[in-house]
């Protein structure tokens, strides 16, 4: 009988709160304030800070920063608009940043 094997989780590094999917990883070659960063087409158990101006490396953008919804760890952000049109893809998802999340182990 085949094992049943539920969704990849990734978590909050602090807390291991739940906050995205493997299969919602868009891309894993983004540049975050840390370091290497995810960017993902959705989020889970996140706080979505208010929306500010940034001038990030491909450009001016309307970000929000995220945050663990149950320890309050800062782990990356929400594009909310981009002003370039090559970077419009970007506008609703998210940046995880690597060391701000942890894979989980059961995969």
């Amino acid at each position: 009988m085949a094992q049943s094997v539920g969704p990849r989780l990734y978590s909050c590094c602090n807390c291991r709160n739940h906050v995205g999917l493997h299969d919602d990883i868009i891309s894993k070659a983004f540049q975050g304030r840390t370091g290497r960063a995810f960017l993902f087409s959705h989020a889970m158990n996140i706080v979505v800070g208010p929306k500010e101006d940034r001038h990030l490396l491909t450009g001016l953008h309307t970000v929000a920063d995220i945050s663990c919804a149950d320890c309050n760890e800062p782990l990356g952000w929400k594009y909310e608009r981009a002003y370039e049109s090559s970077q419009k893809y970007k506008e609703g998802k998210f940046i995880f940043e690597k060391a701000k999340i942890v894979k989980e182990e059961d995969w």
